[in-house]
Parts: C-alpha cells; sequence; structure tokens
C-alpha cells in the first residue's frame, strides 16, 4: 500500500469541518451507518438498543461537547453540513468505543461484551533512552479490520490553534497527533462500567492538540466530563511523559521516569480498574502479552526510530484478524516532539511501509 492518505484543512472551525466533510462525503456517510448499528448491538454494547434510542443518547450529549469544545462542535457542524448528517449521528461516528460505555452502563450492564475494539499498544521512549537524546511516543492504531479502508492523516492549520497533523478516520476529527508547539497525544481503549453522558475522547485529544503547554493538555483530560474510559498519553518537546487512565470520574495520572512508559488496554490502577467492566480472558491476555513485550523491546537505550517501527511489526504487538472479533492493527504512529516529526503506516505495518511528514 502506498503512503497513507493525507488531507489538508486550514482555515476557521466551519470552513474545516465543511472541507472535511465534501472530501469524504460517502465514506462518512457510510462508516457512520456502521458505527450507529454496531452501537446498538448487544454483540458490543450486551443490550439491544433500536437506532431512535441510540441516537437520542447521542443527541443527549451533544450540549455537553458544546460546552467543552465549541470551536470543535462547529467543525463537526461543518462536516455534518457537508455530508447531510446530524451531530449525534456524527458523535458516535467519533467516540464509538466511549459511545459503547455509556449504552453499557445506560442498560444497566454487567458482565463482558462479546464484542471489544481495543488491542492498541501505546508508549513514551524519555530523552534518555533515545539514541539522539529527543524522545518518541508512539502506538499501533487497532480495531475492526472493515475500519482500516477509512484511515487518514489530516494535516490542519486553524486558524486560531497550533497546526497539527492527525492519525484519524473519515468523519473523524482527530484521534493521535502531534502539533506544532511540540506535543503529542496518543490514546488506548479501556473497557468502563461507568459511562455517562459527556465528552467523547476525539474531542479530547484534538483540545489537547490545541494546547501549548503540556500542563495545559493534562487539564483538557482531567477537567472532562468524560463519556467512557480511555488511557491518555502526553509527551512533549520538552522531554514530559504523562500517562492518564482516564475513567468517567476519575483520573490515574503517571509521569514518566527513566524508563519507557508503556500502555495497553488493561488498567494498572486499582482505583480505575474497579470502574471497569469485566474483560473476556482472551482479551486480557493479549493485553497482557502486549504491555509485557513493548516494555521488553523498549528496556535498553540508544533507541531509533526504526526501532520503533519494528516495535510496531513484532508478531506479539501487530494483530492480523482473525475469525471472530477480527480485530486488526489498521495503522500505527512514531512522533518525536523535539523535532517535529511524525511517522505513519496505514494498514498493517508488516505489509506496509511508513511515511514520514514534518511539522
Amino acid at each position: 500500500m502506498s503512503a497513507p492518505r493525507v488531507l489538508e484543512l486550514a482555515g476557521d472551525p466551519l470552513a474545516m469541518g465543511r472541507a472535511h466533510g465534501r472530501a469524504f462525503r460517502d465514506e462518512i456517510r457510510r462508516y457512520t451507518a456502521e458505527r450507529v448499528a454496531l452501537a446498538g448491538s448487544a454483540v458490543w454494547t450486551g443490550h439491544a438498543l433500536e437506532r431512535a434510542a441510540v441516537l437520542a443518547l447521542a443527541e443527549a450529549s451533544v450540549a455537553e461537547h458544546s460546552a467543552y469544545a465549541p470551536a470543535l462542535m462547529t467543525e463537526l457542524a461543518g462536516i455534518a453540513e457537508a455530508t447531510g448528517l446530524s451531530l449525534a449521528e456524527l458523535i458516535v461516528t467519533n467516540g464509538f468505543t466511549d459511545f459503547i460505555d455509556l449504552v453499557y452502563a445506560h442498560a444497566g450492564g454487567s458482565g463482558a461484551t462479546a464484542q471489544v475494539e481495543d488491542d492498541c499498544t501505546a508508549f513514551i521512549v524519555p530523552d534518555a533512552l533515545s539514541v539522539d537524546g529527543h524522545g518518541w511516543f508512539g502506538q499501533t492504531w487497532d480495531m475492526h479490520a472493515g475500519s482500516q479502508p477509512y484511515v487518514v492523516l489530516l494535516r490542519a492549520r486553524p486558524a486560531d490553534a497550533p497546526a497539527f497533523i492527525a492519525f484519524s478516520l473519515t468523519g473523524c476529527i482527530g484521534m493521535i497527533g502531534m502539533n506544532d508547539a511540540g506535543i503529542a497525544i496518543g490514546i488506548t481503549n479501556l473497557l468502563g462500567a461507568q459511562g455517562q453522558l459527556g465528552v467523547s475522547w476525539p474531542f479530547v485529544v484534538r483540545k489537547a492538540l490545541a494546547q501549548t503547554d503540556i500542563d495545559d493538555a493534562l487539564a483538557c483530560i482531567t477537567g472532562a466530563t468524560l463519556m467512557g474510559a480511555h488511557n491518555f498519553q502526553l509527551f512533549d518537546k520538552h522531554g514530559i511523559g504523562i500517562n492518564v487512565e482516564a475513567m468517567p470520574g476519575h483520573c490515574h495520572i503517571t509521569r514518566s521516569g527513566a524508563d519507557a512508559l508503556v500502555h495497553s488496554n488493561h488498567c494498572l490502577d486499582p482505583h480505575t480498574l474497579a470502574r471497569c467492566r469485566p474483560r473476556a480472558p482472551d482479551s486480557q491476555a493479549s493485553s497482557e502479552a502486549r504491555l509485557a513485550r513493548a516494555a521488553a523491546l523498549l528496556a535498553h537505550g540508544a533507541i531509533r526510530g526504526e526501532a520503533l517501527m519494528a516495535l510496531t511489526r513484532d508478531p506479539v504487538i501487530c494483530v492480523r484478524a482473525t475469525p471472530p472479533t477480527e480485530m486488526e492493527t489498521c495503522g500505527a504512529a512514531i512522533m518525536q516532539p523535539a523535532t517535529g516529526q511524525l511517522w505513519a503506516v496505514q494498514g498493517l505495518p508488516t505489509d506496509n511501509d511508513y511515511a514520514r511528514f514534518t511539522l
């Protein structure tokens, strides 16, 4: 496969949203229909919901998103205008895994759900472990294999915020990224049991990318009324790394030290673990294996970007789709905020080449 698709965006929020929606109108409509249908599936949420009930829950969260990030909601409105979709539909598309937490809790869920979308592995490499003295953030991006064709890189120059590059999906405002102020952010999914009407994680990512200071970016996470559970990692050009196991109503913060800071998809802190829904044994085993393997590969110094690309191709970390879950590594990103460099791959890193970008 060739380099990831890139969509150039610029201007005010409405203009950026309209340009995004016009560029991928049919893809966004198709992907949104898939996501809304899955959000009402008992396989994903533990409770079947009619389409109208799914969209009613999403509509009820619009006010939270608008209060948290009005400019981003204006951008989403531009996508909605260009595609003929509603804000509620696009909130489901953007924050699907958080929305699953919301539906699970809304239905009084208990037990493990049959389907999950959380095989990502993320890592922060401190400056001291990097061969050139500048640290790294990187992660695989894993989801249902059917999502891979929708991957797109957003290269944006907002009128009133730092320029950024974001790994995303068509119709989504950004999922992993780095800005020209030297702040990188990524995520891994967690299985929250206490979903609530609130803000979905792509809005947290994009609001963090609008900041110029990492503590302000951290406040975008800790100060949000979160819809669902995610682990966030922040890393900046000064070598500061922060991991946040973020749950509705609770965040556990770990700051990086001498060792690489790695996270997969299970909670490591007992207080966040207590807010999780049960995880199927095979899913737990995968998350533990990926965490251990990444930590082992990052245990030594003189780390280069090529070694991190190799990590994303490791057979334990790079997940290939198998029935019945069909979860797959649909892409990956590696960033070095101090130099403004980002490498991204669309599709399995084992089968495709990374492309290099510079902010």
